[in-house]
């Protein structure tokens, strides 16, 4: 058994030689500095409310570097999730759609049941919503924030932004009728009937509570008289009258008809125009 004096020297060298070590290794640049790692760390509750108050300020580079600061310094903590969520609100406000609808879909991802979930949903509707373009444009951002804001309102259909995003999805949706009748118009002057009739046909089967749907079926009414096939002409103004009957396109629809001796007439109920009747009644 060794003696007590060699046993302190063997705790001795080993001390030393570890410490030895340790600096070798904190000399090494490529190595982490412990000190200055720790200096830089801060306590979670602090970076969050440093970036509320950036936000409140108006700093939003500096909020966004506060929150992400939080996400990385102190993941999967409470104050991480909190963090995330304002972390995609602040990209929003700065016009970094595609930043937010990242933060936002990773948010829902880790704490799907959460209180700020249907915040998150929201936050992504909003960011495709604010990229929708003129009518004349590719109107992709116009389905996304339709579809984002529909989750919204099947997904959490008590939270504070049902309702706008109900509000949302109307405004998208008259978008996307709005380019299928630029097209259809389009079609309509070139005289591509069928094309024409199809494009209208699509915005009153798919979109039907959009104001677009007024149009739509008078030029149905045109397209129908220019084609020779007046029970559809007739029916299609018929369906006019029924809904908007102080319209200025019910009057110009009837117009043509009497023309050429004729007067709206509905359809039977079996046919395209007497079931999409009662799907538009009251728009």
């Amino acid at each position: 058994m060794p003696s007590r004096a060699a046993a302190r020297l063997a705790v001795g060298v080993a001390v030393a030689a570890s410490i030895a070590g340790l600096s070798g290794c904190m000399s090494d640049d490529k190595d982490v500095d412990v000190l200055a790692l720790a200096a830089q760390t801060e306590p979670a509750d602090s970076l969050y409310n440093q970036g509320l108050a950036n936000l409140e300020g108006g700093r939003l580079t500096e909020a966004s570097k506060k929150f992400e600061a939080v996400d990385r310094q102190h993941p999967y903590s409470e104050w991480a999730r909190k963090a995330l969520v304002m972390s995609a609100f602040t990209n929003y406000r700065r016009g970094e759609y595609e930043e937010a609808v990242t933060a936002s879909k990773r948010y829902l991802s880790l704490y799907p049941g959460s209180e700020d979930a249907a915040y998150a949903q929201y936050i992504i509707g909003l960011s495709y919503y604010r990229q929708i373009p003129d009518v004349t444009r590719d109107q992709k951002a116009s389905s996304r924030a339709a579809a984002a804001m529909q989750e919204v309102v099947d997904r959490y259909p008590d939270s504070p932004y049902a309702e706008d995003a109900k509000s949302k999805i109307r405004i998208a949706d008259d978008q996307l009728a709005g380019k299928e009748m630029q097209i259809g118009r389009y079609y309509l002057e070139r005289r591509e009937y069928v094309a024409a009739i199809n494009r209208f046909k699509n915005v009153i089967d798919t979109y039907p509570q959009t104001r677009q749907v007024e149009e739509a079926l008078a030029r149905l009414t045109e397209a129908y008289y220019a084609m020779g096939l007046t029970q559809e002409a007739q029916a299609a103004a018929s369906v006019l009258g029924q809904n908007f009957p102080d319209s200025q396109w019910y009057k110009d629809s009837y117009a043509l008809l009497e023309s050429k001796g004729l007067k709206p007439q509905a359809g039977s109920s079996t046919s395209w125009f007497g079931q999409i009747a009662s799907k538009i009644t009251g728009a």
